[in-house]
């Protein structure tokens, strides 16, 4: 693989990070929209567990927005060391 796909591969894969972060963001707000429908409710099995569900997927979006801003920036430290910002224009 040449370094122009690589850097392109490099790219699609920013993009699924980004849909990761994206979907775990949806989950969260799903996931406090029950919580705040539970209120009225009073289920105590909801009560009890979608708290946890709610921090397992909020640990998990601060780890996929981790790893997209630590491959980003890697990605674009790749282009610049094999001066590919240079050789292809701008999108």
């Amino acid at each position: 693989m040449d370094k122009i796909e690589k850097m392109h591969m490099m790219d699609k894969m920013i993009r699924e990070l980004e849909d990761i972060t994206n979907s775990q963001t949806s989950l969260l707000k799903k996931i406090a929209q029950l919580e705040a429908e539970n209120i009225n409710l009073g289920n105590s099995l909801l009560e009890k567990r979608l708290p946890d569900i709610h921090e397992k997927v909020d640990a998990a979006l601060s780890e996929a927005t981790a790893v997209q801003t630590d491959f980003t920036e890697a990605r674009d430290k790749f282009v610049s060391d094999n001066k590919l910002d240079e050789i292809l224009p701008e999108s």
